[in-house]
């Protein structure tokens, strides 16, 4: 669940993706809508005559969540505060255990499984799109906090006297580094998209990769947010990975190159100055698997070292 698009997958023990279903997230209109949108991608799964093997769900959803009270504010989906979306959504599906953990953790649980962070014992996984998520995997298992937001860094002020960020605190890496941010920022800096009027953060990509210096500009200040959240979370937890995915990671090296420079800036302490930094590997279909493997794991499905 995000503020972009709503995924919904049916998934093997083994973390294939056997059934799809896809919406795009209404996230300007009212509570009741989006849930709507939910309910159809449900809908969908429900239909296929696998849905009988299914045990357990789980959701990912773009945060802040509360896995405890089982409901979800995404701040970019102002119409859910507090929506309690646990409840609806086993409502629809019959009553079946439903596990929620926030995005960023989904996303953790699914590269420690079978991505990048797989055999590592602590690592940071960050999802950089719309927003900025992340997740921790600390002494070899998934580590979601008690209400499945931990390792939240999306919401680290690196910038305290920044610009507001939606959550309500100052110079958030999200405020910096999401997306719509990134272009954000290069627009009014004097970046102009081309013919196709196409100005999002891939455009601004794009730009980059042909040598765009505000676009250069722009995606280097992410970068530089990124690195100060990556460092203060090796200085807190002593992590060994920082692995990158979302739709901004598609940058490549524009983004890369200057994050693992600046990262020399700020990781200075001996026990973190050893950070790799590594692109995620399941692509968009991390949090599917993800959020799969949370709730496997919750209720002891899968022995996968990605539960805990």
């Amino acid at each position: 669940m995000g503020g972009t698009k709503i995924a919904g997958a049916l998934v093997a023990g083994d973390g294939r993706l056997l059934v799809r279903a896809r919406r795009a997230t209404p996230a300007r209109e009212d509570g009741a809508t989006v849930m709507g949108a939910v309910a159809a991608v449900l809908g969908e799964l429900l239909r296929s005559p696998l849905w009988p093997r299914v045990r357990a769900v789980g959701i990912g959803s773009a945060g802040p969540v509360d896995a405890v009270a089982g409901t979800v504010s995404p701040v970019n989906v102002p119409g859910w505060r507090g929506f309690p979306l646990v409840a609806e959504v086993a409502r629809h599906t019959g009553g079946l255990p439903v596990v929620l953990v926030g995005d960023g953790v989904a996303m953790t649980a699914a590269e420690h499984w079978q991505g990048a962070a797989r055999g590592r014992d602590n690592a940071l996984c960050m999802v950089v799109s719309t927003g900025v998520g992340g997740g921790l995997v600390l002494g070899g298992r998934l580590h979601a906090g008690s209400t499945g937001n931990a390792g939240h860094i999306g919401h680290i002020s690196v910038d305290l006297d920044g610009a507001p960020c939606p959550c309500g605190a100052r110079g958030c890496v999200e405020r910096i580094a999401s997306g719509p941010n990134i272009a954000r920022r290069a627009v009014a800096d004097g970046w102009r998209p081309g013919p196709d009027g196409d100005a999002s953060a891939e455009a601004v990509a794009v730009a980059a990769r042909a040598g765009d210096p505000v676009a250069l500009a722009s995606f280097a200040r992410a970068a530089q947010a990124l690195a100060a959240g990556i460092a203060a979370t090796a200085a807190l937890v002593e992590i060994e990975v920082a692995v990158i995915g979302g739709g901004v990671a598609g940058a490549g090296d524009v983004l890369f190159g200057p994050l693992r420079s600046r990262l020399r800036d700020y990781a200075t302490l001996s026990f973190a100055s050893g950070v790799e930094v590594l692109p995620a590997r399941l692509g968009s279909d991390a949090g599917l698997v993800g959020a799969a493997a949370a709730a496997a794991g919750s209720v002891g499905l899968w022995g996968t070292s990605a539960a805990g």
